[in-house]
């Protein structure tokens, strides 16, 4: 099998998988995630179909909405690559790219690091800023019953990895509990550049609704 028949079978795959997410982890957010992936690995050494394989798999049963369980989606991955008879290394090393990108409050585990896995996480951070990021986050809050915002519960800057999966602040909280963090975790210079300007979009965007908030404008 081609590289590219197995990225054609994985994108079956992922889309049957996820025909029934919540709107900021459904298919789309895994094209959108998959696309930047592929522009940022054009200007690195990187094992290409890692990239792929792990942007197109990384959300494939996203612990969020599986009880926290941070095991399923590699294991779902596994059985998946298995059946394309990919070879273990690269299977491995995708089920660590799922491991391993996800934000959780910024207390990432640092027992494994590659390129490829720096590539997927910067393009799943650029999805979770800009104008994107901001429909997202907002979709997500609603999904999850939240207030908009609450002028008296203040953002926490210091979660644990578990206070943070399980917050329920407003969703203007999660502006500054992650989103504007993530422009200075980026690994990649192409991604360091998109992440600034999607960063001064939400910059303006909080500035405009803090003004309408307060009948300023």
């Amino acid at each position: 099998m081609t590289q590219q028949q197995v990225i054609e079978n994985t994108i079956q795959f992922v889309k049957t998988q996820l025909q029934d997410a919540e709107g900021g982890h459904d298919w789309f957010h895994i094209e959108r995630v998959w696309k930047n992936a592929k522009l940022i690995a054009k200007e690195e050494e990187c094992d290409t179909e890692v990239v792929e394989l792990g942007a197109l798999l990384h959300d494939i049963a996203d612990s969020k909405f599986h009880d926290g369980d941070e095991d399923l989606g590699p294991k779902v991955a596994r059985g998946f690559l298995e059946s394309l008879e990919i070879p273990q290394d690269v299977i491995e090393h995708v089920e660590n790219i799922i491991r391993h990108i996800s934000y959780k409050g910024g207390h990432q585990s640092k027992d494994f690091t590659s390129k490829e896995l720096e590539i997927v996480q910067d393009a799943d951070r650029l999805d979770a800023i800009g104008a994107i990021g901001i429909a997202r986050a907002f979709n997500y809050g609603g999904f999850k019953n939240r207030s908009i915002y609450d002028p008296n519960i203040a953002p926490d800057l210091h979660m644990t990895k578990e206070q943070y999966k399980k917050g329920t602040a407003p969703t203007i909280n999660h502006f500054y509990e992650k989103l504007l963090l993530l422009k200075d975790l980026m690994h990649t210079e192409t991604g360091e550049k998109i992440a600034q300007q999607r960063h001064n979009y939400m910059q303006s965007f909080l500035n405009q609704f803090y003004a309408e908030w307060n009948g300023e404008k």
